[in-house]
């Protein structure tokens, strides 16, 4: 299901990343890093690459992406960056914030959002304020992200998905091989919901409020008496359409049994339809 993508010629950005990733630090003067960096960022900007692709029914990971990502990290030096009168914070020196202009048809309302640069933000996003998205993210057109959102690094999120209030989407850069958080089209995430560890949420999924899913967390489907888990080389997948709820299931031995203990669980009770949708369709108005 998820595989590093499949050898192919490599482009020149990528056989320069893959090159000096394999260096020692003390063997590249930082000078040689940042323009091929740089380069990375503004390709990621536009979209015209991805740390993760879906091909062919499945999804692969762009794992020299990462390497990239990585060294921009490795080779940046701590400052003081000031980015206009009002903006003043201290980071890496080659990680500055993304520059978003009236033509890119995004709409981020004002309240302390950041946006680090080298992520795709497509046409029609909405941001409420505060949000945070990271380098390396990818959102689609149509989405919307609320309040005290999270988008992690390297996260992939489809077209027409609400992240509602307080939402985490984690990021996963390390290992480099790994999937990311990957959220397909149409999906909800409730408010103060989590994803992280690579789960792929698949299209027009619902993930309810408070719902938190890791790459070990199984989850229980009430209605075709599955569970899912991941496996060695599968990540978590959430079915397509599938509504998950907060659960909880007994703990087993006697002690557990004896004093009432559970644990928590993620739980399908229901797949979508037309009073799904309904109580969860979104108002256009507050995404043009």
């Amino acid at each position: 299901m998820i595989d590093a993508m499949e050898e192919k010629p490599f482009t020149p950005l990528q056989e320069k990343i893959e090159e000096l990733y394999l260096r020692e630090t003390n063997s590249v003067h930082r000078k040689t890093v940042l323009p091929v960096f740089s380069e990375l960022r503004r390709h990621l900007n536009s979209g015209e690459i991805r740390a993760a692709e879906f091909r062919e029914g499945r999804w692969y990971v762009n794992d020299w992406v990462k390497k990239g990502i990585l060294l921009g990290f490795r080779y940046g030096v701590l400052s003081e960056i000031i980015q206009n009168e009002s903006v003043r914070f201290f980071d890496k020196d080659n990680f500055p914030l993304k520059k978003i202009t009236l033509e890119d048809g995004i709409r981020e309302v004002p309240g302390g959002t950041s946006i680090r640069d080298g992520c795709y933000i497509a046409n029609g996003v909405v941001i409420m304020p505060p949000a945070y998205i990271n380098i390396g993210a990818f959102v689609d057109e149509g989405t919307m992200i609320d309040s005290h959102a999270l988008v992690g690094s390297c996260a992939q999120i489809g077209k027409n998905v609400h992240i509602s209030a307080g939402a985490q989407v984690g990021g996963v850069l390390e290992p480099v091989g790994s999937l990311p958080v990957i959220i397909e089209d149409d999906v909800i995430l409730g408010g103060n919901s989590g994803v992280f560890e690579g789960v792929i949420i698949r299209k027009g999924a619902v993930i309810a409020s408070g719902v938190c899913l890791t790459s070990s967390t199984p989850i229980y489907d009430t209605i075709n008496e599955k569970v899912y888990k991941k496996g060695i080389s599968r990540p978590l997948i959430v079915p397509e359409n599938a509504v998950v709820v907060s659960g909880s299931r007994k703990l087993i031995g006697e002690w557990s049994q004896k004093n009432g203990l559970q644990i928590y669980t993620p739980v399908i009770i229901k797949y979508r339809d037309a009073k799904t949708d309904s109580a969860t369709t979104l108002e256009d108005t507050l995404r043009s």
